[in-house]
């Protein structure tokens, strides 16, 4: 057997095997993370949720995916067929690859790049053409518009994301997830982690985390009040299914992220236990359950507010914590906190 592994037939299977095992963490979580955003909405508005299909309604999920998978795919008469099936299978696909260098235990990633912040920048900054491209392809003026808007959205916010990350990555010295958490590995457990030092931008990470994915209360491209939705509201059925999900999958990217930039990933809180991987599923549940309460409590905001918000406040905001992190690392200000790599 170890001699079939070290062949390139061997090597394939084993990516392969990897390959799935990823895709099989994401797709199950997925199904949980949709249950458990609809309990969390319902418990604060004091109702019972999903109770009904299943044990306590844990199979509610499986059943809508079915719902979705059986149900009669609907194509608009004037639409470009074939980019309009090909936006929600780019979306879903783009959320998807993008955990290939996410590491949930010291070695344990499928690809182990050393500019892994890099790659997934770039995935992510793609998936803006599943939405314009879903937009453009249902031949009406409304999903066009809200693909637009959708747009706008993303990539202003994009531009928040990537200077505060690259706070992160001045004070590491590396852009591997891999070394980002191990430079966070100190003797006081909880307050060693970047969110401490950074803290200004742990929260301004946060909400564009939530403008970057369509969370509320900046869920503006579908826009659930409004009586016309947005890019995909030609879509029915898996091809619907398939925006939502990479929507999600998109959502529990963040979540690993705010883990490892900021919360010591695989790391334990406290010196002495042990660090593992059931830490980082921890932290990213932990987040995932602050994004939902968010959408439970906060009402929308118009996007004019939130176009002003991303470029006139989180942009010279992050921008200027750049500048300082920069000079702080440099002089080694506060023991080095911000000059891990020193």
């Amino acid at each position: 057997m170890a001699e079939f592994l070290s062949t390139p037939l061997g090597i394939l299977a084993i990516i392969v095997a990897q390959c799935l095992a990823v895709t099989a963490f994401v797709m199950i979580s997925l199904l949980f993370l949709v249950y458990g955003d609809r309990k969390i909405w319902a418990a604060v508005q004091m109702r019972r949720g999903p109770n009904i299909v299943g044990a306590f309604g844990l199979l509610q999920s499986v059943a809508d995916a079915l719902k979705y998978v059986v149900k009669e795919v609907v194509t608009p008469a004037g639409a470009d067929k074939p980019v309009f099936f090909l936006a929600p299978m780019t979306s879903f696909v783009l959320a998807m690859i993008a955990w290939a260098v996410i590491p949930f235990n010291d070695g344990w990633v499928l690809a182990d790049l050393n500019v892994a912040i890099l790659y997934v920048f770039a995935v992510s900054s793609l998936e803006v053409y599943g939405v314009i491209m879903g937009g453009w392809a249902s031949n009406s003026k409304y999903a066009f518009l809200g693909g637009l808007r959708s747009a706008a959205q993303m990539v202003s916010y994009e531009v928040s994301i990537g200077l505060i990350i690259i706070g992160v990555i001045i004070s590491t010295g590396s852009m591997s997830f891999g070394d980002i958490v191990r430079a966070q590995d100190g003797d006081y457990g909880f307050f060693s982690w970047y969110w401490l030092p950074h803290l200004p931008m742990v929260a301004l990470f946060f909400v564009s985390a939530l403008a970057e994915t369509n969370r509320p209360p900046f869920d503006l491209p579908e826009a659930e009040s409004e009586l016309v939705a947005g890019y995909q509201v030609e879509y029915s059925s898996t091809p619907f299914l398939l925006f939502m999900a990479g929507e999600y999958i998109a959502i529990f990217l963040m979540c690993a992220l705010t883990s490892l930039l900021f919360f010591g990933g695989w790391l334990s809180p406290i010196p002495g236990l042990p660090d593992g991987a059931l830490w980082m599923v921890g932290k990213m549940a932990f987040f995932f359950f602050i994004f939902a309460m968010v959408k439970a409590v906060t009402p929308r905001y118009r996007y004019d507010q939130l176009m002003r918000i991303g470029w006139k406040v989180f942009l010279p905001l992050s921008l200027g914590w750049v500048v300082i992190v920069a000079f702080l690392a440099q002089y080694g200000a506060f023991g080095g906190a911000y000059a891990r790599w020193m």
